[in-house]
């Protein structure tokens, strides 16, 4: 199993919306793909913005690569997302699971 970790740091007035994308929009398209396992959004406020920490769990790299493409390491961050953000990550880590 591969957990793959994705920080973005949101403006605070565009937190809730980030929040909704994902249970709408990003989500939803994951379960879709095979291998898929599940999600996780962690959050804490900063002076800046509103941290948050995406940990999605996957069956292999493989599977990742359906969602992000060629190169699993490249975060997937449409241009909606991209508004509500101050900074994000460009990339994101892999980590094999162990238990």
């Amino acid at each position: 199993m591969v957990s793959r970790h994705w920080r973005g740091l949101a403006r605070p007035s565009r937190a809730g919306d980030y929040v909704e994308h994902l249970r709408k929009e990003t989500f939803p398209q994951l379960r879709r793909i095979p291998g898929f396992i599940d999600a996780s959004i962690l959050r804490r406020g900063l002076d800046r913005g509103v941290e948050f920490l995406v940990v999605t769990r996957w069956s292999s790299i493989v599977a990742i690569r359906q969602f992000a493409g060629k190169d699993a390491e490249a975060a997937v961050v449409p241009p909606k997302v991209q508004e509500m953000m101050i900074e994000y990550d460009k990339t994101v880590r892999h980590y094999d699971v162990i238990e």
